[in-house]
């Protein structure tokens, strides 16, 4: 596969790098943000009950880079979903008046083991968990910025198949859902392959693995009541164990709406810890067969750009009628809490991060179906172009515009609140702003 050496980049808001050398610095840190036994889980509405014990840690890692005048933040959370948007905004504000660090893009990777998260909270009171996460988070991000030191960076690609698309097309049109695909038969499309970007410090060390890769955390089912990270947390600590200098490793879930492991959902009593391990170490080989391959260099000039805007989407449904569908869909607690959620309009940040004019990362506050992250790298001029979903917010699933006719789960379901055509758009939106950071795009007369 590809392996595409990169000036080393720092991210800032649409800067220019000034005369003379312009030093760039990453650092990293990490915070367990496990909450206590005892709180509800996300993801399966047919659980027995809540959380009883851990099997592995949840985790918040935190890269911080800088590049002299500006610094930002990219957090990886083992979560379900990031946080909301007020949540998100304190933790902003914090690290720009404490640390100096400018912008933050958090990232979860999806895992149905962690705990529920919801953008608001009956009179306005967060969890004890997620109100000490939060200040953990922000704390991990002034210790990366103060760990920060001069570093290199590159790209490389590789591939690896450790799930499906779950939504099989009828001859008629129509759509089944096949959410376990043990004997590996073929679906619609995917996306294998698995992105990497190292970063190194100058004697060449490893310092930092972010891993992008599409497909649901969901090798562990509702028959499971501990805290795990799922597959990324086995892959994360492969990769960490296997390097040398045990570098940060970071999972950047990509695209995953329709995307689910082989071995979907496995019980516990058909030894689904041995088949998370094995998941998880089969992407982990392939991240440190790519990473050991890839050449790291020192930036001449380096320079980043951040964008994100907030676009707005009507709802797809009558709002009454789904008001009304909630308790029959999904018993009476769960309803209580989506109720917030069905409003008539919906706000959705689109994100776009540009590092060195050669690596793009657009982030969508949800769950993209791959077909999404395929038109995005199809049409983006930059070759080397990511997308994270789950990303500075949750609102549901964007299916593509061909899935949304087709229906099945995550297409015509009432967890897909954005209007058809809204994940096509979003896309538009992160190639337009990649254009803008280029330099590319014209702006417009006010």
């Amino acid at each position: 596969m590809r392996r595409t050496p990169l000036l080393a980049a720092t991210l800032a808001i649409l800067t220019i790098p000034a005369a003379g050398q312009v030093l760039f610095k990453a650092g990293v840190s990490r915070a367990d943000i496990t909450p206590p036994p005892g709180v509800e889980m996300w993801g399966y509405s047919n659980r027995s009950g809540p959380a009883r014990e851990t099997r592995d840690p949840l985790q918040a890692r935190v890269l911080v880079i800088d590049d002299g005048r500006l610094a930002a933040a990219i957090v990886a959370l083992d979560l379900g979903r990031t946080f909301g948007k007020a949540q998100i905004e304190r933790v902003r504000e914090r690290i720009r008046r404490d640390f100096h660090v400018n912008e933050v893009m958090m990232i979860a990777s999806h895992t149905h083991s962690g705990p529920a998260i919801e953008d608001g909270y009956d009179e306005g009171q967060l969890p004890a968990w997620e109100e000490r996460a939060l200040g953990l988070i922000a704390e991990a991000i002034g210790e990366a910025r103060v760990r920060a030191v001069p570093a290199r960076i590159g790209v490389g690609m590789g591939q690896a198949i450790i799930g499906h698309n779950r939504r099989v097309t009828r001859p008629d049109g129509s759509v089944r859902m096949l959410w376990r695909n043990a004997t590996s038969q073929q679906t619609g499309m995917i996306d294998p392959m698995v992105g990497v970007i190292r970063i190194d410090r100058m004697n060449g060390e490893p310092l930092a693995i972010l891993v992008n890769y599409a497909c649901h955390p969901v090798i562990f089912g509702p028959d499971h009541l501990r805290y795990s990270a799922d597959f990324p947390g086995i892959m994360t600590a492969h990769v960490e164990g296997d390097l040398a200098g045990k570098p940060m490793t970071f999972f950047l879930q990509g695209a995953p709406g329709d995307i689910n492991p082989l071995l979907d959902k496995t019980p516990l009593a058909e030894n689904a810890d041995e088949v998370l391990v094995e998941t998880g170490e089969t992407l982990g080989r392939e991240v440190v067969r790519v990473a050991r391959g890839i050449l790291t260099e020192v930036p001449s000039s380096p320079e980043i750009g951040f964008l994100s805007e907030e676009m707005r989407f009507k709802n797809r449904w009558d709002v009454a009628k789904v008001q009304a569908q909630l308790p029959l869909a999904f018993g009476p607690k769960v309803a209580a809490r989506y109720r917030r959620y069905i409003t008539e309009w919906i706000e959705t940040p689109v994100t776009t991060l540009l590092i060195n004019r050669q690596i793009a990362i657009v982030g969508l506050p949800g769950e993209p179906f791959v077909g999404l992250q395929l038109l995005l790298k199809q049409r983006s001029p930059l070759p080397l172009t990511f997308m994270t979903g789950y990303t500075n917010g949750y609102f549901g699933y964007f299916p593509t515009m061909r899935d949304a006719v087709a229906g099945g789960y995550g297409a015509d379901t009432i967890v897909t609140r954005v209007e058809v055509g809204a994940g096509e758009r979003m896309v538009d939106r992160g190639i337009i702003q990649i254009y803008r950071l280029l330099g590319r795009l014209q702006e417009e007369k006010q």
